[in-house]
């Protein structure tokens, strides 16, 4: 086996100095202006390129602007055509009379002859029951704050609220309380 050597590295000169790069002189703009050779042909190009900046810039907008209302109408048709979907769905439920039946039944409580039907009301836990008010006393008092200042304020938290209180015009009271004078 024959031993490789690394070739004898050569060295270094004495008379060797580092190379120096010469030191930067300021940019004369008018000398550099000087060197560029406008031509006609040259002009007349950049006049071209000027122009087509003009007319092509209007354009893409355009452009860009018509792609946005295409993506747009096409998303209004996927939505429509799932909308069409979900009405034909709905369409081919009501064809089967056995969903017409339930249907019926549920939301008009339609019964069939000889049917009994039991209806629970007040079937709601007691926690989520509407609680009952404090029966009112039957004595006048007076109140320390001023009536207006009052009106005013039972107005704007009214007008808050978020939460609405239904109205029972006219509904007699299912419980009665019975008059006391015999």
């Amino acid at each position: 086996m024959a031993k490789t050597t690394a070739p004898p590295s050569r060295p270094p000169r004495a008379d060797a100095a580092p190379r120096r790069r010469p030191p930067r002189r300021p940019v004369d703009v008018r000398e550099w202006l000087g060197g560029i050779r406008l031509s006609g042909f040259m002009v007349i190009m950049l006049g071209l390129v000027v122009l087509a900046a003009f007319v092509l810039v209007p354009t893409i907008g355009t452009y860009v602007d018509q792609r946005q209302r295409i993506a747009a109408l096409e998303a209004a048709v996927q939505l429509s055509r799932e909308e069409v979907a979900e009405l034909e769905s709905q369409r081919e439920r009501w064809r089967d009379p056995a969903y017409i039946t339930t249907q019926a039944r549920e939301r008009l409580y339609y019964v069939r002859p000889g049917e009994v039907v039991y209806l629970v009301d007040n079937d709601l836990p007691p926690e989520l029951a509407p609680q009952e008010q404090e029966p009112v006393s039957d004595e006048v008092r007076q109140t320390r704050t001023d009536w207006m200042s009052q009106l005013v304020r039972s107005v704007t938290e009214s007008g808050l609220a978020q939460t609405v209180a239904p109205v029972t015009i006219g509904v007699p009271d299912p419980d009665p309380t019975p008059d006391p004078t015999p």
